[in-house]
């Protein structure tokens, strides 16, 4: 696990373990149709969990529910779900592995890891920008997702290819584990 760079944020009081409150927690994403279309969708972020360790470093996972994935267009929907999009009756869930992060400056970071869509993982760096007290983090991410890297390149009639993806998370302290002193990143 790679170590967050500390700068002017006191890693010491994120020690510790986190999990994602997933009614806290939303993905959505906005893509094309027909070439200028614009289309919105969300799904559902089934768990999460985060560990920052005494050495500033960064692990977590966090799963999404692909059948929950929602254009409030049932035809739409059902078809995302075909091997044509997600195939989720054999890939049910996208995975991050969280493998490390880099802070930009306060409250903004580079967070690393392996996406895992469609039953193919691969490398990706996220912005991430956060906010965290001694009980909570709330965490905001955008991103744009070229499905194509996934093997999922369906596209008919100016379907997107690329998704622009927004994640905001609260992660809560487990229980037990209590921050080691100092004031919480982000905080104010």
């Amino acid at each position: 696990m790679d170590q967050v760079e500390t700068k002017s944020v006191e890693v010491k009081s994120l020690t510790g373990k986190w999990v994602l409150d997933s009614a806290g927690t939303s993905v959505s994403f906005t893509t094309k149709a027909m070439w200028v279309l614009g289309v919105k969708g969300t799904a559902k972020v089934l768990s999460g969990i985060a560990t920052v360790g005494d050495d500033g470093s960064l692990s977590a996972e966090i799963v999404v529910d692909m059948s929950s994935v929602s254009t409030a267009n049932k035809k739409r929907d059902a078809h995302l779900q075909t091997a044509d999009f997600f195939e989720t009756v054999k890939y049910p869930t996208m995975t991050l592995n969280v493998t490390g992060a880099t802070l930009r400056s306060e409250g903004k970071a580079d967070v690393r890891g392996d996406l895992t869509v469609h039953g193919q993982t691969r490398p990706k760096t996220f912005p991430v920008e956060f906010s965290a007290s001694d009980s909570s983090i709330e965490v905001t991410s955008e991103f744009d997702l070229d499905r194509r890297e996934w093997g999922i390149s369906w596209s008919k009639m100016g379907a997107g290819l690329v998704n622009h993806v927004t994640f905001k998370g609260r992660f809560e302290r487990a229980p037990g584990a209590e921050p080691e002193g100092g004031s919480a990143a982000g905080a104010e």
